[in-house]
């Protein structure tokens, strides 16, 4: 598996080549403005009942901050918390590795099925086609992930992954698809919310009470318990984490914590930022395994796939401090308009744009850098204050870079850039090209707009009208007014001393 496999959809094309074919999605869009309008202010609501928003997004990214200093100090503590209380540790170095520790698991169990929490872990590593490579059919159990699986499609989102779907098409993956994959939908199924959670939980149901085996992600795990942390809004993850004998959980290395305390913070952050609500109505806590009690064999897989690398960069690797809340995709012009499957990565959106690059190597997304319009609201609305902007715009100059390094002949961009230097470095250049630009635009320009450029700039104005350029420069302005006003003031002064 190459490192691009490791994040980005095969086959999935660059941003700007998706995008296009994504705006033309009418009903799309207005899925995704509908959606993300209305979470965004419920985050709005909630976060301002809290006084001390402000300094709990501060409190969270200094505890995250200090965490990754000392990455490997907080994970061999988790890892002997862990075993101490009755868990198996096991650390994947990559997708490949961590995919084949998880089939090797399941198969130990005699099982030819899973059921699974809703994990962006195991979205990227493409767990559930690893399984079924192996015979084990994976059963996502998370309402929109079962809405997705069953509809052969990917998530669009980190949070709601079927947030492009609207209710009339929803009921027609149940109806076409549930009787495939277990007991079928209802033949008078309407597209009725309550209808629709009905059916969800009639076919999710049996699964629950025939698995033997599950698979999570994590959304925190504290070092010096060895506690691990996934809040939901369904309760679909409690009966995974609590019914099945063995549980298999994988977490990006990134997600520890250093102590239990630290939870108080995250846990008041994270649901005001991701859902628009005050706590998530199922948290669920365990620590190893207990005696009678949830599962009898744990696993928790430690996963890197890109992430040491990623630490490697002093400013890239801030993206680390990410809890998957996704209000930064609520807020972004560009996602509410693209939506999540131009990005072409499990990571959509501004946190996806900045991430997937640095996992996978930004010469395997080099477009994602620059799929935003650095307008900043996705830092004003991070609650573990990722500046955003900040790692696009030096992930666009590695881009860059290493565009560059992979070119015989150095783009036209290049050129244009070399040539504006040397213009620039010249007074006398600048003022002779100053003078044809007023000359030329007079061809073109249309009530003092330029609607059209020709040649390599024909398609960025199909697209913009630019203002046209004065018809006089300010130099040209100086060298023609400075030496009447220099006489104007000597008149002004003559005329006081006469007085």
């Amino acid at each position: 598996m190459s490192g691009a496999d490791n994040v980005v959809w095969l086959g999935t094309p660059a941003f700007p080549k998706a995008a296009r074919t994504a705006l033309a999605d009418t009903r799309m869009r207005a899925n995704l403005r509908r959606a993300t309008s209305t979470i965004r202010d419920k985050r709005l609501a909630v976060a301002a009942e809290l006084a001390d928003w402000e300094e709990l997004r501060e409190r969270a990214a200094t505890i995250k901050r200090n965490t990754l200093r000392h990455l490997d100090h907080h994970l061999l503590r988790l890892e002997k918390e862990v075993t101490a209380a009755g868990g198996t540790v096991h650390w994947a170095a990559d997708a490949a590795e961590a995919n084949r520790i998880v089939t090797q698991l399941v198969k130990a169990t005699g099982e030819s099925a899973v059921v699974k929490v809703k994990s962006m872990a195991t979205q990227e590593i493409g767990l559930n086609e690893a399984l079924a490579d192996a015979g084990i059919r994976a059963y996502e159990t998370d309402l929109a992930e079962l809405i997705v699986q069953l509809g052969g499609d990917r998530p669009s989102h980190i949070l709601v992954p079927a947030i492009h779907r609207g209710r009339s098409e929803i009921r027609e993956i149940f109806r076409r698809q549930m009787g495939q994959w277990g007991r079928p939908a209802p033949d008078d199924l309407t597209d009725d919310p309550r209808d629709l959670a009905e059916a969800a939980r009639l076919h999710l149901r049996e699964k629950f009470l025939r698995a033997k085996a599950a698979v999570s992600g994590a959304n925190f795990a504290a070092a010096d318990t060895g506690t691990v942390v996934v809040v939901e809004s369904e309760g679909n993850g409690r009966m995974c984490l609590t019914l099945p004998e063995t549980l298999i959980t994988v977490m990006g290395i990134e997600k520890v914590l250093p102590s239990f305390a630290d939870l108080d913070v995250f846990l008041q952050l994270l649901p005001r930022s991701s859902t628009g609500e005050r706590m998530n109505p199922y948290t669920s806590l365990w620590t190893g395994v207990t005696e009678d009690d949830g599962p009898r064999h744990f696993h928790l897989v430690l996963l890197d796939n890109g992430r040491t690398a990623t630490l490697a960069d002093e400013v890239g690797r801030q993206a680390l401090n990410c809890i998957r809340c996704s209000a930064c995709l609520n807020v972004c012009p560009v996602y509410e308009r693209t939506g999540g499957h131009a990005y072409g990565s499990v990571y959509p959106g501004p946190i996806g744009a900045v991430l997937t690059p640095q996992l996978v190597g930004v010469e395997n997304a080099a477009s994602l850098p620059f799929a935003s319009t650095l307008c900043g609201a996705c830092y004003d609305a991070c609650p573990v204050k990722i500046d955003i902007p900040e790692v696009l715009a030096h992930l666009r100059a590695e881009a860059v870079e290493a565009g560059r390094r992979d070119r015989l002949l150095p783009t036209p961009e290049a050129l244009a850039m070399k040539a504006a230097a040397a213009v620039l470095s010249s007074p006398k250049r600048l003022a002779a090209v100053q003078r044809l630009a007023a000359l030329a635009t007079r061809l073109v320009a249309r009530d003092g707009r330029i609607g059209f450029l020709p040649g390599p700039l024909a398609r960025w104005s199909a697209t913009r009208d630019a203002p046209a350029p004065a018809r006089e420069s300010m130099r040209a302005w100086w060298r023609r007014t400075k030496t009447t006003t220099r006489d104007a003031g000597r008149t002004t002064a003559g005329e006081k001393e006469a007085r």
